[in-house]
């Protein structure tokens, strides 16, 4: 009972806060820890949420869910998470399916620990961006038909300025950004904006070392390229259509022809079979193969615009029971003003509406190189969505010197995957992996990020 007072007061607080603007940095922290989720276990660490305005005229204010580190936090780095779409959640995907620190059974009503989660290693910092995503919100309405990269990265820039502000104790710890999919837009494109916010600064607060993206969008064409290349090599579609699809695309343009459209669409809708384009040797989840919302539905667009929605499995069902209950919104501090729509996994609005898209991230990579920031980019090799063929095309043509040539990298006694060390760049395929890697393969996925905080090639045995 003391605990459900406790979260009702900090709600309460919360919304106060929010009303009149007046708080202190620890006023919010106070106001923003959450004591307990609903049917969750007992843990060490500590757990913060809430909302941070990044435009007030607006009324755009972006959620966050803070996860400290299982031990010495105060030593560890801070971490944030980015989930793509556009338009899909961090907190549907990276924190309750793949990175954070708890996972969500079948009835939507209680919390198991996740054994590999990242946070035995980081501090996690899971953003749902831009507004109009999950528990982020915008008083106007026309923002959720105007969102697009530029915003996106200035929006998540003024988030990170003013989170830091919140919490003054992360200002100058070493700092990384993570994501996968569209969040290979994301990612480097705040690693960007960071980069030049800190040369106006003589002593910069947001230490950005580095940033790591899986199975990510990256460049149009070659992904482009390397999908097609991925369905031919995996026995998804047959000569003849791969044939139509190189004959009729020309992936330069950013939009399709009519023969090209024909021959994707006869792709996906007669050879591909009822799989799961994101994980193409598991099993579908029969319940999202029956649903209005399936994301498979929206895949017909992924060529040329390189729209990718992430992993599609029964997971993402509990997920949506969870963050509607109205008790897990309290205790999270989410929905305080009472968004008139349903939390959900992605925002199709978002998806279908968004305004502006870079062609392609590899000037970006290159000016982040220079900068001398730490890069890793993996890839799980049973996505056919942002297959690694796509991946490893689009690195191919950064044209950078190897340092250490391709070999096997080990998790145990197996294969992990294969890798590469670039000046600049390091590429790890995860093997049997998705579109998730760290979802299908918790324990691979683990050790490629210790090695990336570490600053370490993949074992070798």
């Amino acid at each position: 009972m003391e605990g459900q007072k406790r979260v009702f007061l900090l709600s309460f607080l919360n919304l106060v806060v929010y009303i009149t603007g007046e708080n202190t940095a620890v006023d919010r922290q106070v106001f923003d820890r959450i004591t307990a989720l609903p049917g969750q276990p007992e843990v060490s660490f500590s757990q913060f949420s809430g909302y941070v305005t990044v435009n007030k005229k607006h009324g755009r204010d972006l959620f966050y869910w803070l996860t400290e580190a299982v031990s010495h936090s105060s030593e560890k780095p801070l971490v944030l998470w980015l989930n793509g779409g556009p338009g899909c959640s961090s907190v549907a995907y990276g924190a309750s399916e793949e990175i954070g620190p708890f996972r969500i059974n079948k009835t939507g009503s209680v919390l198991y620990l996740n054994k590999y989660s990242w946070n035995k290693e980081a501090n996690l910092l899971f953003l749902e961006s831009p507004a109009g995503v999950g528990f982020s919100y915008t008083n106007t309405s026309s923002d959720l038909k105007n969102s697009g990269d530029e915003q996106t990265a200035q929006d998540s820039l003024t988030f990170m300025i003013q989170w830091m502000m919140r919490f003054p104790q992360y200002k100058y710890r070493d700092f990384y950004i993570a994501g996968e999919s569209y969040a290979g837009h994301y990612v480097p494109q705040l690693a960007k904006k960071i980069h030049e916010y800190n040369k106006g600064l003589s002593h910069p607060f947001i230490n950005l070392k580095g940033f790591l993206v899986g199975n990510a969008v990256i460049d149009n064409y070659y992904d482009n390229i390397g999908t097609v290349s991925y369905w031919w090599t995996h026995s998804m579609i047959s000569d003849k259509t791969y044939k139509s699809i190189l004959s009729s695309c020309n992936f330069k343009n950013t939009k399709n022809s009519k023969e090209c459209d024909h021959a994707i669409n006869y792709a996906m809708n007669h050879e591909f079979g009822d799989i799961d384009q994101y994980s193409i040797y598991t099993p579908s989840c029969i319940a999202a193969a029956n649903s209005s919302n399936n994301r498979s539905m929206r895949l017909k667009n992924t060529l040329i615009r390189r729209r990718s929605y992430g992993y599609d499995p029964c997971t993402e069902n509990y997920a949506e029971k969870y963050y509607n209950r109205p008790e897990v919104q309290k205790a999270m501090h989410a929905n305080i003003t009472g968004i008139p729509y349903k939390w959900t996994a992605c925002s199709d609005l978002l998806i279908k509406a968004w305004t502006d898209s870079e062609f392609s991230m590899l000037p970006t990579y290159k000016e982040l190189i220079t900068a001398g920031l730490r890069i890793w980019v993996f890839s799980g090799d049973t996505d056919s969505v942002v297959p690694v063929t796509a991946t490893r095309f689009s690195i191919g043509h950064l044209n950078l010197t190897v340092k250490i040539p391709w070999y096997p990298w080990y998790a145990g006694r197996q294969v992990g995957g294969w890798t590469e060390v670039y000046e600049g760049v390091t590429f790890a395929s995860v093997r049997g992996a998705g579109h998730e890697v760290p979802l299908i393969q918790p324990r691979r996925a683990f050790m490629l990020f210790k090695s990336f905080l570490a600053d370490k090639p993949l074992p070798k045995s």
